[in-house]
């Protein structure tokens, strides 16, 4: 499923993995802020989110960080790249 569809799904959660301040300077509306090095800690919760995830960062290397090892946790998540691209495809 391509990133534009999974954003059009209700009930995807957006999840961004950019540190705290990075999130505070801007970010998806709706967006969660968990960062990348509190995925473990933080799984429970990331288990109870809406599914699929779209994991967004600046760039898309943390996201996809992310998504690999979600994916290895067996948590439905795609890696949406930059958040500004995904502000783009949702305002589009």
């Amino acid at each position: 499923m391509d990133l534009k569809t999974t954003l059009s799904k209700k009930g995807c959660t957006i999840v961004d993995v950019r540190s705290r301040d990075e999130f505070r300077s801007g970010h998806v509306t709706g967006s969660l802020n968990i960062p990348l090095q509190e995925l473990k800690e933080r799984i429970d919760e990331i288990r109870q989110l809406t599914s699929p995830l779209v994991l967004c960062c600046a760039s898309g290397n943390r996201s996809a960080q992310a998504q690999n090892w979600l994916t290895s946790q067996n948590i439905s998540c795609v890696n949406g790249g930059s958040w500004m691209d995904i502000n783009y495809l949702q305002n589009k």
